[in-house]
Parts: structure tokens; sequence; C-alpha cells
């Protein structure tokens, strides 16, 4: 059965997701690895990484995927970003790999004007560069499906696929799954037929194999808008029966799917959508 959690703040430290995620009952938990809306980076001490292991073992909460911050575009031409983004990617790995956190869970990037082609070519330089100053990594970067709001890139299973083939040592690299950001990029999910020729899809373009991580997340926004707006689990376009056949396709049983849906200081938001979709699993609908 899929591990279900929730996107969790590490204010107070990194360790503290695990408290707010066992609040909440998650199985699995995402975090940022380092301040999310900041480039700067403070050092990563022993003492920390030995309280998140020790939490992690202490709540069995399991696997952990980081997200990467939101400041980091690969895509772009302006050096100074790139190369900025490149290096604080290069940080956020080796976080990952000295937390023993498996997956960072990587927005490709925009190409802000430049056009899809060159923006594509940009991502796949940068994750080469990363990939060569990780040697022998275990922790692995997963492009993440996108909305295709503005000029941002990975929309299409066909953009995952390139950067995939083209970036060097590709085969480092694998793939999350967002349902709200699939959705409004214009793959259906909301019948079993549409679900059928959006999953066939991906397999067939990208492969299953690549998939690592689910983004659980309904959308503000119909089928194909573009527009990148999470919304609670059954109240957006999408609606209950997408994630029921999402929760009940056993090729994805094994597939972390984690929350990132909007939340107060309480958390009970995570609750509830928690308690939906484990109430869909088995093909219940409540």
């Amino acid at each position: 059965m899929m591990r279900l959690g929730a996107h969790e703040s590490i204010a107070g430290g990194l360790h503290k997701a695990f408290e707010r995620a066992r609040s909440v009952g998650c199985d699995a938990l995402q975090i940022f690895v380092k301040s999310n809306r900041s480039w700067a980076v403070k050092p990563l001490t022993e003492k920390a990484i030995a309280l998140f292991k020790a939490m992690a073992e202490e709540t069995g909460i399991h696997p952990v995927v980081a997200h990467t911050s939101y400041l980091l575009n690969l895509g772009t031409l302006d050096e100074a970003l790139w190369a900025r983004s490149r290096d604080t990617l290069i940080v956020e790995l080796e976080r990952c790999e000295a937390l023993d956190v498996p997956y960072l869970v990587l927005h490709p990037g925009s190409h802000m004007g430049a056009g899809e082609e060159v923006g594509l070519q940009r991502i796949a330089q940068g994750l080469g560069e990363v990939h060569a100053a990780t040697p022998g990594f275990r922790a692995q970067i997963l492009l993440e499906t996108t909305a295709g709001q503005g000029t941002n890139l990975g929309y299409t299973f066909e953009q995952l696929a390139w950067l995939l083939e083209h970036t060097p040592q590709g085969e480092r690299l694998g793939v999350c799954f967002d349902t709200c950001h699939v959705f409004a990029a214009g793959y259906e999910l909301r019948t079993p037929e549409g679900y059928a020729v959006t999953m066939g899809a991906f397999d067939r373009i990208i492969g299953l194999e690549r998939l690592h991580a689910l983004h659980l997340n309904d959308s503000k926004y119909d089928l194909g808008t573009r527009k990148d707006r999470h919304e609670h689990i059954g109240q957006g376009f999408l609606g209950l029966e997408a994630f029921r056949l999402v929760l009940n396709d056993p090729r994805l049983a094994h597939l972390p799917g984690l929350l990132e849906t909007p939340k107060s200081a309480d958390l009970h938001e995570d609750r509830e959508n928690l308690a939906v979709l484990r109430s869909l699993v088995g093909g219940g609908c409540s």
C-alpha cells in the first residue's frame, strides 16, 4: 500500500519535521533541507544530522523526500542565477546524502523567454555539472512534472524524457509525478479511461520504473489551464475519483504519496486530507 504523508516545516530544526508528521499521521514525509526562500545556507552540523536520523528511526516515518528551494532555475540564460542554482543544488544534494534522504525533488526550470529548447539544454548542462560534483551519491534528483505555468519547463512527458536522456549521468535521475500539475498541463486523470491513457503515455515516454514519488494535490483550476494552484483533496477540479484511481493502481503501491495542500498552524488540514486519501484505498469513495 502507498505510504502517505505531507510536506512539513523544518522550523526549529530539521528533526522537528518528524514531530509534525507524526502528529498528523504521516507514514512518509517531504521537507526542505534548507530555507526554501533564501540562498543562504547554514552549516549542517553533526548534531543536526544525528537528531534527524534518530527521529527518523524513532518515528518509523519513511521515505523522506526533500524538495529543492524555490529560487533555483537551471533553465535560465542568466549566468549568475544559473551558477548559483547549480551550486545550491549541489549543496542540497550533499545534505540529502548526509541525512540519508534518498530523493531531492526539483522543478526543472524556466526558460524566461529564451525558448524551450534552449531552456532544456541549460537544465541538462546544469544537472550534468551537479552529477559531476557528487560522484557515487545514493541520493538522486527527481524531476517534477510541472503545470507549464509561465515559461516553466517539464510540463510534457516528452520534455522530462529528453532531460533523462540528454543529462550527463542521466541514469541517476528519476521523476516525481504531481497530480495537480499533470492535470493542469492537460493530462486527464479523472476517469478510468483518461487515467489509463495518461499513465500509459507516461510509461511509454518516460517509463514507470523512473517514477519514485507522487505529489497528491487537487487543483484549483481545470484541465489544461496550465495554472499551478493546489487544492484540498476532493475539493478541486480533479475530485475524488482521480485519487481513487491513483491510490488503487498496483503499479504505484510502492511509492510515497505526499500532500502539498494549504494548511494552517495546527496542521488539521493535513490530518483531514490524509483521512480522505486513506478512505479511497480499496475502492472506497467517501
